[in-house]
């Protein structure tokens, strides 16, 4: 069409990481933010001349990464509570049905001004220590802190010595 300027189609999941991706920038202090406050920001930001309807179920479900595959299986968010998302680090937890789908845009797929976000993920934000992660597992972070009680007597000796008297 005469008069129109050709916009590159940007992926409804690239969009729902752009909005999410400046929400983090312009809020640097939240660690997360609702599905409405990420479909507000991808209106404010207009990366498509239109709001698509898939903006919301993305940034709801399949776009995720904690959330089982519904159909799409991105790796861009992580639900933390609720109704609310975060970007997606590497090393949170996700569902294995989504292993190896993308947890960030295409740099190519991407409208020029917003490759800029892409630098700050990798370099900021990816490194950022996981503040709402998995938490490590009690009996496991035993593992070996009962060693030094038997370091000089074998295993067995140990059990029977503090089995003396029992009966």
């Amino acid at each position: 069409m005469a008069g129109t300027v050709d916009r590159p189609q940007v992926k409804v999941a690239d969009e729902v990481w752009i909005a999410t991706a400046l929400l983090h920038r312009e809020h640097p202090s939240r660690e997360d933010f609702t599905v409405a406050e990420i479909v507000e920001r991808a209106r404010k930001e207009a990366v498509s001349p239109v709001l698509r309807p898939g903006v919301y179920v993305h940034a709801a479900q399949h776009c995720v990464a904690n959330l089982p595959p519904n159909p799409g299986r991105w790796r861009m968010l992580v639900k933390t509570t609720g109704n609310r998302r975060r970007l997606y680090r590497p090393g949170d937890i996700y569902d294995p049905r989504r292993a190896g789908a993308r947890a960030r845009p295409d740099r190519t797929g991407l409208p020029s001004k917003y490759r800029g976000l892409l630098d700050w993920y990798e370099a900021t934000y990816a490194k950022h220590p996981r503040q709402q992660g998995p938490k490590k597992d009690a009996l496991l972070g035993l593992r070996g802190s009962g060693r030094r009680l038997w370091e000089d007597e074998p295993a067995d000796q140990y059990v029977v010595r503090l089995r003396q008297g029992w009966e």
